[in-house]
């Protein structure tokens, strides 16, 4: 008898980490990945927004940047040695990034992030749930989802579990001071969805299926 192969759909892609939205003064605002687990093992990446509108990957290797850049759109992708450290005694991170320097210091739990630890995490991951898990985010954060696509048609679902406000933020861009903290406006434009306009650091599973 002819034998019939079998087609098996690739295993969704899973992250599980945190990610920091921070505007600055200058106008340059920052989107920190700091992933703890995920098929390629611990990872950071940061993805920049000048005031101009540029858009700016900064990748540690190149398979980070293929994955981040299958979902995201940039106008240039740099693969560069990228450290987030991430220190519990002063509630900081401290990012080193190609020509980014940035320290980043974490305060109290938000209001969004007490609401998240009451969600239980089934019904945050749960597919049958996603459209009103993420009707609801958008209400409370204008601009976030939490189900989307990706730039190749890939199905995105972020489970966000806890939201920390960030409170201070002392950076550069080469030389150049980006001055103090401010709230994400504009929007930043890298895909579906922004980080919230106040400064928070969010803790999320990601769940990236394969594009259609």
């Amino acid at each position: 008898m002819p034998t019939v192969a079998s087609e098996v759909a690739p295993a969704p892609v899973v992250l599980d980490g945190r990610i920091a939205g921070a505007g600055t003064a200058h106008g340059t605002r920052l989107v920190v990945g700091r992933w703890l687990r995920s098929p390629l093992g611990g990872f950071a990446d940061v993805m920049v927004e000048h005031p101009d509108g540029t858009r700016v990957l900064l990748a540690p290797r190149s398979d980070v940047a293929d994955l981040v850049t299958r979902l995201y759109t940039f106008d240039a992708v740099h693969v560069v040695p990228v450290d987030v450290v991430a220190d519990a005694s002063s509630r900081t991170w401290t990012v080193v990034a190609g020509p980014l320097r940035a320290r980043l210091t974490i305060g109290a739990r938000t209001p969004v992030g007490a609401l998240l630890r009451l969600v239980p995490p089934l019904v945050v991951r749960a597919r049958a749930t996603a459209g009103l898990v993420d009707a609801l985010a958008g209400a409370l954060v204008p601009g976030v989802h939490t189900r989307g696509r990706g730039r190749d048609g890939s199905s995105q679902v972020y489970a966000a579990r806890d939201q920390h406000a960030l409170v201070a933020l002392d950076a550069r861009w080469g030389d150049r001071s980006l001055g103090d903290l401010r709230r994400v406006e504009p929007p930043v434009r890298f895909g579906f969805s922004s980080v919230p306009a106040a400064p928070a650091v969010t803790a999320v599973q990601v769940t990236i299926d394969a594009p259609p």
